[in-house]
């Protein structure tokens, strides 16, 4: 769960910001509460009455406020001695960077606010909040087994088992539901459900054809299924122009 503040006091971004992180967070199967606050001094009132946010949205120009984004994010670091929330900052200047940095910010945003950034901050927070985790856990009779997520190549449904194919040249079998597998663990991570018994990791993927897979990987090209591939394919090219972003 992570609890979320928007502090912005221009609706239209605020309410746009809203909307791109519950896209987001829904798309990444991330459970989250949302705040939004117009001024400073709403979002201070909130934090002093014991609410608690992990990430901050934070504007620092407000007209009509005494407080800017900067004296919020010092009252929160100093007087609420709180150094665990991260503080995304949003601004259509970007010369705060000298005033920002006793604050240390988790990063910053510049208007108008794009949605490729906006996921990549969400993207690079819950993994090092630890809401992701980096292994695939599988049984196999009552043991429970991980593998690191980085390491596997793609998943095939082999029948009634399941096989994993990792870097190392080794393979896994277990029991299992190839779709909650991608559901639950593996389409967070930018693995591609390419087809109804194969689930390919982007990282290994040399070459994208209109109907297979090539890999930079010592095996066969895998099929990609025909209702699936104009998904398939701008699925792929999202998370390259993401991760080049």
């Amino acid at each position: 769960m992570i609890n979320i503040a928007i502090c912005e006091d221009e609706t239209q971004t605020s309410a746009e910001l809203e909307r791109t992180l519950i896209d987001i967070l829904g798309k990444l199967q991330v459970k989250y509460e949302i705040g939004v606050f117009f001024s400073g001094e709403g979002l201070c009132k909130a934090i002093e009455s014991g609410t608690h946010y992990d990430l901050i949205f934070l504007d620092i120009e407000y007209p009509k406020s005494e407080i800017n984004g900067v004296d919020i994010g010092r009252r929160i670091r100093d007087i609420h001695n709180n150094h665990m929330a991260a503080i995304v900052y949003i601004s259509w200047a970007k010369n705060y960077a000298l005033e920002l940095f006793d604050i240390q910010p988790f990063n910053f945003l510049i208007k108008p606010l794009k949605y490729e950034k906006i996921e990549e901050v969400i993207r690079k927070y819950v993994k090092i909040s630890g809401l992701w985790s980096e292994e695939f856990t599988y049984k196999t009779g009552h043991d429970t087994l991980k593998v690191q997520i980085k390491d596997i190549v793609y998943l095939e449904n082999n029948g009634k088992k399941l096989r994993l194919y990792l870097a190392n040249g080794n393979k896994e079998e277990f029991y299992g539901s190839i779709k909650m597998a991608y559901q639950e663990q593996l389409k967070r991570f930018d693995f591609l459900f390419i087809h109804t018994s194969y689930i390919v990791n982007y990282d290994y993927i040399a070459t994208l054809k209109i109907n297979e897979v090539f890999l930079a990987y010592d095996a066969p090209p895998l099929p990609i299924s025909k209702h699936r591939k104009n998904e398939i394919r701008a699925q792929y090219f999202e998370i390259m122009k993401r991760r080049r972003a």
